[in-house]
């Protein structure tokens, strides 16, 4: 793989393909930024030799964002070949809320991830990654591409957390941020379950099967990211019979989509990222970037008195709440709910 790609300064044209009567589609970019020397952490500990991947999508000289989603996310938040794909595709992309069309929209692998970026490989060890430690590699990164400042940091779940490090250590590299499901510090019950998740993970690998480890730790996260008001809605409680053994509606739907969701997955970069999710803490009250915190009151992983508490404790910020059955997972799931928010957020009023 190629660690040493100089991209030209993203003030430079990219050419696009002739003309049709159908829509362009966004340029993309794509490149490793190779970190020279040594990579030091904030929890201890230090990267040698770390790599960064990195995506640049989107109208050329336009205005640029950051877009970054949750830990299961990678650079690929949108894909303007394949709208089913990308991790984030219903809210980042051409015509959605964070409309590519309109945005260059930057995005890339954290360290410690499932992506390209550096992160651990089974069987060795691998240090803790630190929000902030995110925000030094972003920072490095837009001094890479010749980024003197970012037009925004959209973010939502550990992607909003890595936003707020950044917003505290950087704020003069970024005009405005958008923290959609998450605050400032994690709330002891999502610590519980996430160490519930890693433990089984962890059993998983020492009995050699780190797959299935996975599968149930999605299955779990999948349990909390949305509200029980959806459950209720979607799942009957009558179990259906199959062979020996009855098996719930809920159940399949926990299970039914695993494989494809943990295709590339690595078991010690979901232990390293959900262990940073945890770890997680940043000065609210030295922060002064334009802050537009967005809560989903159903939100069983990040309940909204955190994120009010956030909101009172930020220099400049504005609090949306909303309503969505969807829960932790609203900031995927409810693209016209944050159509207005993100649009007021990105033009330069929270």
């Amino acid at each position: 793989m190629n660690t040493s790609l100089e991209p030209a300064p993203v003030t430079a044209t990219l050419q696009f393909a002739p003309a049709s009567t159908a829509p362009l589609e966004p340029a993309v970019r794509e490149g490793i930024l190779a970190v020279p020397g040594s990579f030091a952490l904030y929890h201890g500990g230090n990267l040698a030799g770390a790599r960064i991947a990195w995506r640049l999508a989107g109208r050329a000289n336009a205005p640029l964002v950051c877009a970054m989603g949750g830990i299961w996310c990678d650079r690929r938040v949108f894909d303007p070949q394949d709208p089913r794909r990308g991790c984030w595709r219903e809210v980042v992309g051409p015509g959605c809320p964070l409309d590519s069309d309109r945005y260059q929209i930057l995005s890339w692998d954290y360290l410690g991830g499932r992506g390209d970026s550096t992160g651990p490989q089974a069987g060795a060890d691998f240090p803790s990654i630190s929000t902030y430690d995110q925000a030094e590699a972003l920072a490095r990164l837009i001094d890479h591409l010749h980024i003197q400042s970012l037009r925004a940091i959209v973010g939502g779940s550990y992607g909003g957390m890595v936003a707020l490090a950044f917003g505290e250590r950087y704020p003069e590299r970024v005009a405005a941020l958008v923290v959609i499901s998450a605050a400032d510090r994690p709330h002891p019950m999502a610590i519980a379950w996430h160490s519930i998740q890693r433990q089984m993970v962890r059993f998983a690998i020492a009995c050699g099967r780190p797959r299935e480890g996975l599968q149930l730790a999605r299955a779990v996260g999948k349990s909390l990211y949305r509200s029980s008001e959806e459950f209720a809605a979607r799942f009957p409680a009558t179990p259906v019979l199959q062979g020996e053994h009855f098996v719930f509606p809920v159940e399949q739907y926990l299970f039914s989509d695993n494989g494809d969701a943990l295709a590339g997955e690595r078991a010690e970069a979901f232990i390293c990222l959900s262990e940073s999710l945890d770890l997680h803490r940043v000065d609210a009250s030295r922060m002064f970037v334009p802050t537009t915190a967005v809560a989903a009151r159903e939100d069983q992983l990040v309940p909204i008195c955190d994120v009010r508490a956030l909101a009172a404790r930020l220099g400049v910020a504005r609090l949306h709440e909303i309503s969505s059955i969807h829960g932790h997972d609203a900031y995927l799931r409810e693209p016209e709910q944050l159509r207005g928010i993100l649009a007021m957020a990105i033009r330069g009023g929270t």
